[in-house]
């Protein structure tokens, strides 16, 4: 069985609307003739003659006046789906977004979004999920929504990316740690026992890459897979932690924090998303959101 032809519901409907085959021809841009066809075409569909002529007129059949409402309510749901999305009421989504990002973002920024999306968007939810690995496989499957991060080599090239904030590196120790004792030199910091991120390959890391640059190398005693676990260390450890200053603001609470004796680059914590989400109206206000409170 042939699939019939779609665009035939809005000839059709214009067909018994204006009740002529010359009018519906003119509002559909078409010759009478090429009408004409179209409406032999529904008939040959529909089984029934639809419109027949009575005296100047067509009047429509029995069968065409109970197709008249269905069609009318058919071409207008279609029309609205082939449409672009309503402006968004934040107040009105019901949606849970899940959200790939450090504990160190959660900690700082969470709150804030938290706190502004309650305010404007109350039946959106937030489930902040930990970065385990670093690929975009979850961006992929659909199963996060949006993801925090650096960009990498390993991100996917199909991801969207929007910059949120610049950060720069900075030591972090325990207060009354010995190496605040002192001018803090390269050598000094570099003699300590710090903790690492394992997320980085060995020598990968933005501190070790400029530490061999002038031929050194730090003592990495232990490594984990965060900032917030590395900071955790720290505090009660001789261990240095070297972290991202404005990612773990409110992590390196009663800890001594100064700058460090090398030059390391500073990173770029980005917003990624999938294509596929790239238009919807919510996804766009939570990205929105999302940037704004980084931004204050």
């Amino acid at each position: 069985m042939n699939t019939p032809d779609l665009n035939l519901l809005l000839t059709l409907d214009i067909l018994l609307s204006e009740g002529s085959v010359a009018r519906a021809a003119r509002r559909l841009g078409l010759s009478p003739s090429a009408m004409s066809r179209a409406l032999q075409r529904l008939r040959d569909c529909t089984g029934d003659p639809l419109l027949v002529r009575s005296g100047r007129n067509l009047v429509p059949t029995p069968r065409a006046e109970e197709l008249r409402e269905q069609v009318g309510g058919l071409v207008q749901q279609a029309l609205q789906l082939l449409s672009p999305s309503p402006a968004l009421d934040p107040a009105r989504v019901d949606r849970t977004f899940t959200l790939l990002c450090s504990d160190g973002f959660v900690e700082n920024f969470g709150p804030s979004l938290l706190t502004r999306i309650g305010r404007e968007a109350p039946g959106i939810r937030l489930s902040f999920l930990p970065k385990t690995r670093r690929d975009s496989s979850y961006l992929r499957d659909g199963s996060v929504d949006l993801e925090t991060g650096v960009i990498g080599k390993g991100t996917a090239q199909e991801l969207h990316a929007r910059a949120l904030f610049r950060d720069h590196f900075v030591a972090v120790v325990r207060q009354g740690h010995p190496l605040l004792a002192g001018d803090i030199t390269l050598a000094r910091y570099a003699g300590c026992g710090h903790v690492a991120d394992s997320r980085h390959g060995i020598g990968s890391d933005p501190i070790d890459v400029a530490l061999g640059a002038l031929n050194m190398q730090r003592q990495i005693v232990t490594s984990v897979a965060g900032f917030a676990a590395a900071l955790a260390l720290a505090r009660h450890t001789e261990l240095v932690a070297t972290v991202p200053e404005r990612h773990t603001r409110y992590l390196r609470t009663d800890m001594a924090t100064f700058p460090l004796p090398v030059a390391v680059a500073e990173i770029t914590l980005s917003m990624l998303w999938h294509p596929r989400l790239d238009a919807d109206p919510a996804h766009q206000w939570l990205r929105n959101v999302v940037r704004e409170v980084c931004m204050e």
